[in-house]
């Protein structure tokens, strides 16, 4: 009896542990996203193509690349493609991206260059009808729902192939809520301390671990490769079968592992057609 029932705790534990971890499968729009690479910040080429480039989206299309693209809400109600909040590192500048308006990036130019910061809006409508898009919201000051509304509202007007990502869950809420048939995937990494040192221990657990999957029901995870041998990757791929996507893939050989286990790849800084 003194041995039962530890192990009968252990089994209720690892059972809400495997519930907490539930996925998404079987979602159609995976016929044709599986068809494809995805140039990280599309196919950029530094110092000559910046990330988040409208040149470096063109060379992905040129290539037959799908591109992963990051989207900030601006202060009046635009989207900008850029990674970072700050435009200190992309364009040398002390502002943050969400106090600007569209009208204002006409006064930065990315990393040298006389690329600039370009509209989600014109993403969109050169992929129209071309390779597929992976689309990352990049929340910042609680503005999750009205990012992912925006990000949504100027998705419908476009003939686009796409799936959105975030490491926000509240961002995947909503679509689970709002916008169901939109595949939707959660986004993590090992969360070290060192790099997310302002993150509690809790939280930087939970994201790594995918603990908010049970409220989310993501049709993806896009983990990072080198943090991928983890125990939560492995049930959600074993018991949920969902499609895993991994980033960022920067050598031959590691985009030969990732797709020998069935993932999809976010490349950058080589040619995957060698």
């Amino acid at each position: 009896m003194w041995i039962l029932i530890p192990l009968l705790i252990i089994l209720v534990l690892f059972e809400l542990y495997a519930l907490a971890l539930q996925c998404r499968n079987g979602h159609s729009q995976w016929k044709e996203l599986r068809h494809f690479r995805y140039a990280h910040r599309g196919y950029h080429d530094k110092p000559r193509i910046p990330e988040n480039s409208m040149a470096a989206f063109r060379r992905a299309l040129q290539n037959y690349y799908g591109a992963e693209l990051d989207i900030h809400l601006m202060r009046d109600g635009n989207l900008a493609v850029i990674h970072d909040s700050s435009l200190r590192r992309t364009a040398d500048a002390d502002v943050e991206i969400e106090d600007l308006t569209a009208a204002d990036l006409e006064n930065y130019r990315l990393e040298g260059t006389d690329e600039k910061i370009p509209l989600f809006s014109e993403v969109l409508e050169l992929f129209e009808g071309k390779t597929p898009l992976v689309v990352e919201l990049k929340t910042a000051r609680g503005n999750y729902n009205e990012l992912t509304a925006a990000a949504c509202a100027l998705l419908d007007k476009y003939q686009v192939s796409y799936c959105i990502e975030s490491f926000d869950p509240r961002c995947l809420m909503w679509l689970k809520k709002n916008r169901p048939d939109i595949v939707r995937g959660q986004l993590s990494f090992g969360f070290a301390k060192k790099t997310n040192g302002d993150m509690s221990i809790f939280r930087r657990f939970m994201l790594r671990n995918m603990l908010f999957n049970f409220l989310t029901r993501p049709d993806f995870i896009a983990y990072r490769l080198q943090d991928r041998d983890n125990l939560s990757v492995k049930l959600c791929r074993g018991i949920y079968k969902v499609q895993e996507i991994n980033w960022t893939i920067k050598t031959k050989e590691e985009m030969a592992e990732a797709e020998r286990h069935g993932n999809l790849v976010i490349f950058e800084q080589f040619d995957p057609r060698g």
